[in-house]
């Protein structure tokens, strides 16, 4: 679906976008890497165990979901070993402090010798795929993108899912550019906004990096009078949380960013980097949806969602895109 202004839409293909987009115009990307954050293993003295690994605090330290949740106490010890009775190579955490925070544990890893933390996860991790996805292994090939290179996400960008090498060969050809920002996507991205007043939401911290590089690609682009398209959401908190840290005003004064950041964007914000967007269908009640509905307005995507029902749109992780153009922005 392409909202291309204020009162009007168009139902396209992915496979379309050179005909939305300028020459001159920059699409920013998210090149986090999924990693196999799910783990299974064994509390020595019995209980079996799963994890979810999300965030590294340090080197082979973890903040972690660990279910059942109430069983490992401070000094708890899990291994996770192979599914090969001659693999034996195996990964020993122990719990070393509880988090409140988000109801999970930090967990020291004990890594065998001659071998990295990142090696043992690749053998004995698992993918973690969106519960309503029940083809596991094939989908587990897809939910990465192609231009994925920093590991760290929990969760895929999943509009930069739709994008082909062909696809972009085009849009080079037509003189579109690209530049690629890093937001590791976490659990907290799908967390509901549960309080009465928005304003009232706690939302989560998130780590991300806006490089010099890319940061220099958006100011040519504003300079030139092009468009910043971003792709998917974690796009857009990325830049405009770099754009709130550099206290910038369009741009102008924008710096590169690494840290953490939790910007929640809701109807009534300002844009200051972000000209149109690429996103999938999102949840209601969800922070992603209010973000959204910054750029089109609440009840015009309400709207918009309906019409997109009634067309069997395809919601969520693998589903279909909606591209809105900056003629459609409601500020």
């Amino acid at each position: 679906m392409v909202v291309n202004s204020q009162t009007s839409h168009v139902h396209s293909s992915f496979c379309n976008l050179t005909n939305w987009l300028l020459p001159g115009d920059l699409l920013i990307l998210n090149n986090t890497r999924v990693i196999p954050a799910r783990l299974y293993g064994q509390k020595v003295g019995g209980a079996s165990v799963e994890i979810l690994l999300l965030e590294e605090i340090k080197s082979n330290c973890w903040l972690a979901l660990v279910k059942p949740g109430k069983r490992f106490k401070l000094g708890a010890e899990i291994i996770f070993t192979g599914n090969s009775a001659h693999d034996s190579d195996y990964l020993k955490a122990t719990v070393i402090e509880s988090a409140r925070a988000t109801g999970g544990r930090i967990l020291q890893f004990e890594i065998p010798e001659g071998k990295t933390f990142w090696s043992m996860l690749d053998r004995l991790g698992e993918m973690p795929l969106p519960p309503y996805i029940t083809s596991r292994e094939s989908e587990a090939e897809q939910y990465q993108t192609i231009f994925a290179q920093e590991r760290g996400a929990v969760a895929a960008p999943t509009a930069g899912l739709h994008f082909t090498d062909d696809l972009f060969t085009k849009l080079s050809n037509q003189g579109v550019e690209t530049a690629y920002i890093t937001l590791h996507v976490g659990v907290g991205t799908f967390r509901p906004v549960e309080t009465e007043t928005i304003t009232e939401h706690n939302m989560h911290h998130e780590w991300i990096e806006v490089s010099s590089e890319t940061v220099a690609k958006i100011k040519a682009t504003k300079a030139r009078g092009g468009r910043v398209i971003a792709v998917g959401t974690t796009a857009v908190r990325a830049l405009e949380g770099t754009a709130h840290n550099s206290q910038t005003s369009e741009g102008k004064d924008l710096q590169p960013f690494r840290g953490k950041t939790n910007l929640f964007i809701y109807p009534g914000y300002q844009w200051q980097i972000v000209d149109g967007l690429i996103t999938n269908f999102h949840l209601p009640g969800s922070s992603l949806l209010m973000l959204v509905s910054a750029l089109t307005g609440r009840e015009r995507l309400l709207n918009l969602y309906q019409e997109a029902i009634a067309n069997d749109y395809r919601f969520y992780s693998f589903g279909d895109a909606m591209l809105i153009l900056p003629d459609a922005r409601v500020n």
